[in-house]
């Protein structure tokens, strides 16, 4: 073998070796603790009581009315005419 052969070897068999071993143990880490401090109760699904607030019915026509809006926007509406038809005529 020639000597760049033998001196490019260590170089080849070094990029196979792995550089991250600190950054892979703590992978996922940081969202995993955002989402565990954005939960509010974090038991909620192991207790059996029944959810206080909306009946089904309200709830179901609540969210239809809210799904609605976006189909059709409200209309604009101009409150202050800032330098527009009112001459005060």
């Amino acid at each position: 073998m020639n000597h760049l052969t033998l001196l490019s070897l260590p170089l080849v068999l070094v990029a196979c070796a792995s550089v991250t071993p600190q950054y892979d143990t703590q992978f996922g880490l940081a969202v995993r603790a955002a989402l565990v401090q954005q939960t509010l109760h974090p038991e909620a699904g192991n207790r059996p009581d029944e959810v206080s607030g909306m009946d089904g019915k309200a709830a179901r026509e609540s969210m239809l009315l809210y799904q609605s809006s976006f189909r059709e926007p409200p209309p604009v509406v101009n409150v202050i005419q800032v330098g527009g038809g009112a001459t005060g005529k």
